[in-house]
């Protein structure tokens, strides 16, 4: 039998070029304040990977390397982080840290930076958007932990110096805390290298299972909201992720800034409940879930090895003692829910995926509701044309979708892991294909 959808047209492209943004322009927020959108209007869908420390211990063939696996497989863009020394790269692979500190000024290093932006410049000129992190902040011996205010405030305006000419989407922190103790910092910060850029893309990169935006919302130069579910593998973890605070936010009426989990699990680094690397499938789940429970603007992706730039085997990633040993950067290249990021994309390109919104509303979960591992994610377009909904594997026979609002037709289920359509029957009451996971697709 065809299948339902074979004949649409790709209603709103995410790559319509070689280079979207020679093509469509510099990116900005939409007007709905749901997502990102290039000048002239055309949508683009963040789809990123995680390689923290590429740019800084790759050679230039190496990079390229990366930059056109992950082109091939659908990823629209690069989040790396800009500074050394920090937990996993105390310096370049040249031996050069970002800067050094002399009588309390801080001096940048002009080549670590110039191959910095070597780096970044190749990420755009391979269509990507670059998500560089400007400083990281998780402990003692990070710049954002180390530096004082003033510090932070020059090295952050000499980057954007480099930098700010490149399409790029910038992460402000990585793994900050932004608690009671340190937002004020922050913000201060925040307002004194980037209200003079209106309309810069800017985010920030929490610790893990912090939704902390609350408060923020005078921040008008934070106008991309980032948070990290995190590597967990338990129910408390699911459970955040799927019906917590991400999920609080997507159930505005009105949104004012695209929200994005920028750190999903890991593919192949341990979880922390069951010390077990995360699955292609864990690793999916996550970011199927994230794409719904807020109006989609884009998720990231991180591939155990690849996010170290390893390139030691049987080895741990530095200062990441319990993440796992990690197969080399080449080797976990072609972990395979690397290869699923444009099965995403090919869904997205179904159906007018700007308009989604999420809905809990059009369905009754059976086992979800006690089983965070069960949860089916729903979202449902602003004129209620089109209907998605993904259901977790082993939710057969278990978790049934009821669609109330008279009879529909058009359903087909798509294969997240293969990228395949499989028709089902039309009916009131739907399951699954089988036991595996899977998205609905829903037409009236």
């Amino acid at each position: 039998m065809r299948p339902l959808l074979s004949a649409v047209v790709l209603l709103i492209p995410l790559v319509a070029s070689a280079n979207p943004f020679e093509t469509h322009g510099k990116l900005q927020v939409s007007k709905s304040g749901t997502y990102l959108e290039h000048k002239d209007g055309t949508p683009f869908l963040v789809l990123a990977d995680t390689c923290w420390t590429g740019p800084t211990l790759s050679t230039e063939k190496d990079w390229q390397i990366y930059l056109d696996d992950r082109k091939a497989k659908g990823f629209t863009a690069v989040q790396f982080n800009c500074v050394c020394p920090w937990r996993t790269a105390p310096t370049d692979a040249s031996g050069r840290a970002s800067y050094e500190i002399k009588d309390g000024k801080l001096i940048p290093d002009s080549a670590f930076f110039d191959q910095l932006e070597a780096r970044v410049k190749a990420i755009n000129n391979a269509g990507m958007l670059a998500m560089p992190v400007l400083v990281w902040a998780h402990k003692k011996g990070d710049a954002g932990f180390d530096l004082s205010e003033e510090q932070i405030v020059e090295l952050v305006n000499y980057e954007l110096g480099r930098l700010i000419k490149y399409h790029c989407l910038f992460i402000f922190a990585g793994d900050a805390r932004y608690n009671q103790t340190d937002a004020e910092k922050w913000r201060k910060v925040g307002r004194a290298v980037f209200e003079k850029y209106p309309g810069l893309l800017v985010t920030t990169h929490p610790t893990g299972t912090n939704f902390l935006w609350k408060g923020w919302e005078n921040e008008k130069w934070l106008n991309v909201l980032g948070y990290q579910s995190g590597h967990g593998d338990d129910a408390n973890t699911w459970k955040w992720l799927h019906s917590g605070p991400p999920a609080e936010y997507g159930k505005h009426k009105e949104f004012t800034r695209p929200v994005i989990n920028l750190e999903p699990p890991y593919e192949n680094h341990n979880g922390y409940t069951s010390k077990k690397p995360h699955s292609d499938y864990s690793a999916r789940r996550a970011i199927w879930w994230s794409l719904l429970v807020d109006p989609p603007a884009g998720v990231t992706y991180g591939g155990h090895g690849v996010w170290s730039w390893h390139a030691k085997p049987g080895e741990e990633p530095t200062d990441h003692k319990g993440t796992g040993v990690a197969k080399t950067w080449k080797e976990a290249l072609n972990l395979p829910g690397a290869g699923q990021i444009k099965h995403v994309a090919t869904l997205f390109e179904s159906i007018p995926w700007t308009q989604l919104r999420p809905t809990q509303e059009f369905h009754q979960q059976e086992k979800g509701k006690d089983d965070p591992a069960m949860f089916i994610a729903g979202a449902k377009t602003t004129d209620n044309s089109t209907y998605v909904f993904y259901f977790p594997a082993g939710a057969t026979g278990r978790t049934k979708l009821h669609i109330r609002g008279g009879p529909r037709h058009g359903i087909q289920w798509f294969d997240p892991r293969t990228g395949k359509w499989s028709e089902r029957p039309t009916g009131g009451l739907y399951d699954k294909p089988d036991d595996q996971d899977w998205v609905m697709v829903v037409k009236p």
